[in-house]
């Protein structure tokens, strides 16, 4: 073990553990705006009641991004100096714009919307956490569109002098079309988790305190958090399919590793079981389905897609000598697990609404249990997908332009490194319990009581219009 693998490693679970907080933060943002809306065009109270509950596990969740987010940039000069002084006038530009922009607008409205209450006009009130919201979201785009330069580096070129890309045109970052397709991906998979929350807690309360006057409110949640669960899943297939596609035309080997696809095929299968030999140079069983991957790679199910032991000798002919493969057990299950987690949530998510047609109220413990693990299934595929999606690059920082290898600090030892890693892993650790405590006690508290809080007459608003759709 040397520096540059516990490097990795540092960077791999700081990342990971990042990305628990983020897609909940990207997706409750957007619900908890929506509920408002729900209270300022109804005047229901029981949207108000939605609002604050979801809002306080929203904000707990997203200062713990913030926390972790800050230690997940200080990686990049601390262990990635050199990948720093390569890309840094490319990678820098979307994260400067991250912070200063999109950072600052959901930081500045989250204040407002907190301390806005029966300060704010309530359409000032809500216009805050939309803009919070929506600031979210931007910061979502901006560090996609500095990863997406990762996969697919567009915009640059390489100065022969100082051996550093640089910046020729940031609108090709900015419109990179893995980035295109690689946001509404990751929006999906945050509304998954979003609504997961939401039906979880919902489920948990209509269950176990069916006689509560609030039970209404925790029925609407689950209904609510289980739609936002089916059409987010419909649109992570959606997306994930076109971005399939274009990872096969930027980075074969990703797919070919995705598949464990050693020779090239055409058309070619996708195995849902595969056991390879211990080298895994090779497969002993496999369970496919003919023509799906060539489908999911080019969109033709007679389509050709390129094996690992081609693309081997290509790149090692383009790039010269060395292994430009990646750990194919670890993308291959990786990819999988990803899809698994993901479906096993809508699923649940459909069971949910079953259980509460025609007005009937669950009951089944069964159902509960399911409803309790939904957070953590699309939580697992999230994280599952950025393994697949880091780990398939390898070897390559930089796909085409720098290895990995070459781009952890020269100057930081073994010790330092390791160091870091443990002093970060104890933190985490800590504020892991810290979250899931606040999160467990006030989710098991309730909705709050706003009757004498938030009087539906509000002065500073004209009269509500009806809602059509309202329940």
């Amino acid at each position: 073990m040397d520096a540059l693998d516990v490097a990795r490693w540092q960077f791999g679970v700081t990342t990971v553990y990042h990305f628990l907080f983020v897609p909940l933060t990207i997706g409750l943002s957007v619900l908890v705006a929506i509920l408002q809306t729900l209270w300022h065009r109804t005047g229901n109270e029981r949207y108000l009641k939605l609002t604050k509950f979801y809002g306080k596990l929203f904000l707990i969740n997203f200062a713990m991004g913030v926390v972790t987010g800050i230690v997940q940039e200080f990686q990049f000069g601390m262990n990635w100096s050199d990948y720093s002084r390569f890309v840094g006038d490319i990678f820098g530009a979307p994260l400067a714009i991250e912070a200063l922009v999109a950072f600052f607008l959901e930081s500045t409205f989250i204040g407002l919307w907190i301390f806005g209450w029966d300060r704010l006009p309530k359409r000032a009130h809500l216009a805050s956490i939309w803009a919070a919201a929506i600031g979210t979201n931007l910061s979502a785009y901006f560090i996609l569109a500095a990863n997406s330069f990762m996969q697919n580096p567009v915009g640059y070129r390489i100065n022969p002098d100082s051996g550093r890309a640089e910046l020729t045109d940031f609108p090709a970052v900015l419109t990179n079309k893995v980035a295109l397709i690689t946001f509404p991906h990751t929006l999906a998979g945050s509304f998954l988790v979003a609504g997961s929350l939401v039906v979880a807690v919902g489920l948990w309360h209509v269950i176990r305190n069916r006689d509560s006057a609030d039970t209404g409110a925790y029925r609407f949640a689950t209904k609510f958090g289980s739609w936002v669960v089916l059409v987010a899943s419909a649109a992570v297939l959606f997306t994930g399919d076109i971005q399939g596609k274009i990872m096969t035309d930027v980075q074969p080997m990703k797919m070919a590793a995705a598949e464990g696809l050693y020779t090239t095929e055409s058309p070619a299968s996708f195995s849902v079981l595969t056991i390879g030999s211990l080298d895994g140079s090779r497969e002993v069983f496999a369970l496919k389905i003919p023509y799906l991957l060539s489908y999911l790679g080019t969109g033709d199910p007679n389509g050709t897609v390129q094996g690992i032991n081609d693309l081997q000798a290509q790149y090692a002919t383009q790039y010269g000598a060395g292994s430009y493969t990646p750990i194919i057990p670890v993308t291959y299950w990786s990819f999988r697990f990803m899809i698994a987690f993901g479906m096993a949530a809508g699923a649940i998510a459909l069971l949910v609404l079953w259980s509460q047609r025609k007005g009937r109220t669950p009951s089944s413990k069964w159902l509960l249990r399911a409803g309790l693990a939904m957070p953590v299934l699309p939580l697992l595929a999230n994280s599952f997908g950025w393994i697949f999606t880091e780990m398939g690059r390898q070897p390559w920082i930089v796909f085409g332009e720098m290895l990995t290898r070459n781009g952890v600090s020269r100057s930081v030892s073994l010790a330092e490194v390791l160091t870091s890693f443990t002093a970060f892993t104890l933190i985490y650790a800590t504020l892991a319990v810290i979250e899931v405590k606040l999160l467990l006690r006030y989710a098991k508290a309730g909705v709050p009581d706003v009757s004498e809080e938030h009087p539906i007459d509000d002065t500073h608003d004209d009269a509500e219009r009806p809602l059509a759709f309202a329940y």
